[in-house]
């Protein structure tokens, strides 16, 4: 019979807190500190990610694992300083999801889904509301505070949603691409200046601008660069396997000829 959840999670914790044990703990865990595990938090996160896109039982569990030890790691360097813990942690998102769902947990009703939508998001907004009520620009401190520890992509969705739901939108998608080509000419003036910073700047409004695109388009930019990550890595494990796994000393006519070779093969197995 499988562990009970409390039992399971108490002895992650148990394992955890003796890593961090000043004496007898491991000397990497001891080191970490909040910021440092940021990069390892993001992984993990994309890792499951990933597994949850090739429907992979095995590894979801497993990276699914790694990220709640993210959590507790967290949770453990916060307790060690009595900010707060794993319980205060649990019971926090339990509040939430308790306030949340009125209609679970309260008398409120709720029929369809896009109606539990709306009130999440009128409860959530009203939450915000009194935390914000001091603020001159509460959009934008609630958008800050949201997006700070979001990927870029995920991040600039979001900025774009919920300004166009403010009010600050395009009259029509012309308007768009009107925008897409504007920064795509700034961007190669940039880039011809020899400005790196500048140019830096130009290609994050460019990426900007696209992400719009896909707002408007309704589709998700997120899952169409991971799907382009994919397909790129298909197609380039082939033409090195065509040449024997080293790519040095072959023209680029060579190689462009392979890659459509490698991806010709790909649409025939797929079709």
């Amino acid at each position: 019979m499988a562990n009970a959840p409390s039992d399971a999670i108490e002895r992650l914790v148990d394992v955890v807190a003796q890593l961090r044990d000043p004496t007898t703990g491991c000397p990497w865990d001891l080191e970490q500190t909040h910021a440092s595990l940021v990069p390892y938090v993001l992984e993990e996160a994309h890792e499951v990610a990933d597994a949850i896109r090739h429907g992979d039982d095995h590894h979801l569990k497993e990276e699914l694992g790694d990220l709640l030890l993210q959590v507790v790691l967290h949770a453990q360097i916060a307790g060690e300083e009595q900010r707060f813990d794993l319980n205060a942690i649990a019971d926090g998102i339990s509040e939430k999801l308790i306030r949340r769902h009125p209609h679970v947990f309260g008398d409120a009703h709720t029929s369809t889904s896009d109606e539990v939508r709306r009130s999440w998001e009128a409860i959530k907004l009203k939450e915000q509301a009194e935390a914000l009520a001091c603020s001159t620009s509460p959009l934008s401190d609630q958008l800050s505070t949201k997006v700070r520890c979001l990927p870029a992509l995920a991040g600039a969705m979001t900025i774009s949603k919920k300004a166009a739901k403010a009010g600050f939108e395009w009259d029509d998608m012309a308007g768009v691409w009107e925008k897409v080509h504007e920064e795509l000419d700034e961007l190669m003036e940039a880039v011809a200046s020899g400005n790196q910073g500048h140019a830096q700047e130009e290609l994050g409004d460019l990426l900007f601008t696209l992400v719009n695109v896909a707002r408007w388009c309704q589709i998700e930019p997120e899952e169409g660069l991971a799907g382009t990550n994919q397909r790129f890595l298909d197609r380039f494990s082939r033409v090195e396997a065509a040449l024997g796994g080293d790519l040095q000393g072959h023209s680029i006519d060579e190689l462009e000829t392979l890659w459509k070779q490698a991806k010709a093969a790909i649409r025939a197995e797929q079709s």
